[in-house]
């Protein structure tokens, strides 16, 4: 497999750091080809501006249009074109960031901002005219793995917890970059306590992201709705019959009570 990793933490000899180098070591032995942009160490710019345009200037800068345009015409400044071009060569992408109020670095939100742009990863249509997203899109047949770090203890992150699920906390990357893009997310690996970790619990951390990145091939993604597998009515809300019962993130997933078409 070809796997890309964004490596979004300010400090490389940290215990993200460590699990990195776990991850790139176990990639290597498992014989998997890997390219990583660590944003910090590039210096990666976080903010849309006109800079990201090489074309003519704009009179009123409206972002969407003008990625899009600067996209098809190969006028995206030189970063995030490099960025597009490993995209588009990874099968999997893994990105690992400690969650900081609740979401990912203002460094990664930045290079989703920048580098997810209308006309390559959303806002295309097939044949028919219809709008490719969640479950289709640019960037679909790709899988996607979060590696992330919470200071609280995974007790606060259970079904009752205070700071609620992690894979509910993730929703708005989850469903909403990822699967809108069509890249398939898988559960996302989660270390708990970083901020309290002993060496010994270190190496646990590693050795379990090191255990989980050996059966990555075979992992199934979680299973989120497509929007156009007939679950949505036209105004995009789930039909009555889908999901009774359930509202909000879990009505989105598919479990043992959903009818799946064979």
């Amino acid at each position: 497999m070809r796997i890309l990793w964004i490596f979004a933490h300010p400090e490389r000899h940290s215990l993200n750091g460590a699990l990195l180098d776990e991850g790139l070591r176990t990639l290597d032995a498992l014989g998997h080809e890997h390219r990583v942009s660590d944003l910090y160490a590039m210096g990666w710019k976080a903010v849309v501006d006109a800079e990201d345009f090489r074309g003519p200037g704009h009179e009123r800068l409206v972002v969407g249009a003008a990625q899009e345009q600067a996209y098809g015409q190969g006028e995206l400044s030189a970063d995030i074109r490099a960025e597009q071009e490993k995209l588009a060569w990874a099968d999997v992408v893994v990105f690992q960031f400690p969650l900081w109020w609740f979401g990912p670095p203002a460094i990664l939100k930045g290079w989703f901002d920048r580098v997810l742009v209308q006309g390559f990863a959303f806002g295309l249509k097939d044949a028919a005219g219809t709008t490719l997203r969640y479950g289709d899109g640019g960037l679909a047949g790709k899988r996607v793995l979060i590696v992330t770090s919470v200071g609280a203890r995974e007790s606060g992150f259970g079904p009752r917890g205070i700071h609620g699920p992690v894979d509910e906390v993730l929703f708005p990357l989850l469903h909403g970059t990822f699967w809108y893009t069509g890249m398939a997310p898988l559960a996302p690996f989660t270390v708990y306590g970083a901020d309290r970790m002993t060496p010994a619990g270190a190496q646990d951390a590693t050795e379990a992201l090191s255990h989980r990145l050996r059966g990555l091939s075979d992992e199934a993604p979680l299973r989120y709705r497509h929007e156009q597998g007939g679950d949505y009515d036209d105004e995009l809300v789930l039909r009555p019959e889908v999901a009774p019962g359930r509202s909000g993130v879990a009505a989105q997933r598919l479990d043992a009570r959903d009818r799946v078409p064979a």
